[in-house]
């Protein structure tokens, strides 16, 4: 089965695709996708769709996993975190691919099996179950990855509650 990470953003969109093969992960591609700044946010959210789009239409995947919106102190992040992310959903539904929802504390959980784990930590386990040479970069990128590694843990236990499509 092959899962799509995603870290929303606007200005920068972590992705990664890996391949759950029994209790293997395997990388099969992860990068990011950046939007400049200085253009109107409606032209980063189409950036954003069509790079999404292409990349659905290119690798298929099965399913998708993005982190859930954490609302801290700056809502201007959070707002825009959500725009990036309705563009992640809306992608995924026209291509018919179910999406998982996951909250940071849940993918340090399952990653690093400690749901308050720090950034460096959580970085070393993706590289480490993924078998990488180095921790993928920018952060966005290895975020990405661990929310597939998250979903991928999480497969068994929605199968046997009835919750993956």
């Amino acid at each position: 089965m092959q899962i799509l990470g995603i870290d929303p953003g606007t200005a920068i969109m972590g992705y990664g695709l890996i391949e759950k093969q029994g209790n293997r992960l395997i990388p099969i591609t992860y990068a990011s996708w950046r939007t400049p700044a200085h253009i109107p946010m409606s032209e980063r959210l189409l950036m954003l769709y069509t790079e999404m789009k292409a990349f659905i239409e290119a690798h298929r995947p099965e399913q998708v996993a993005v982190e859930e919106l954490f609302f801290n102190r700056n809502t201007t992040t959070a707002i825009s975190v959500g725009q990036a992310r309705g563009v992640v959903l809306l992608a995924a539904a026209q291509a018919g691919i179910p999406v998982y929802e996951y909250t940071p504390l849940q993918v340090k959980q399952a990653v690093v099996g400690y749901g308050k784990a720090d950034k460096k930590q959580v970085q070393q386990m993706v590289r480490a179950l993924l078998g990488l040479n180095e921790i993928p970069k920018p952060d966005d990128t290895a975020d990405a990855l661990a929310i597939a590694i998250c979903h991928a843990h999480s497969v068994n236990l929605l199968n046997r509650m009835g919750e993956i499509k």
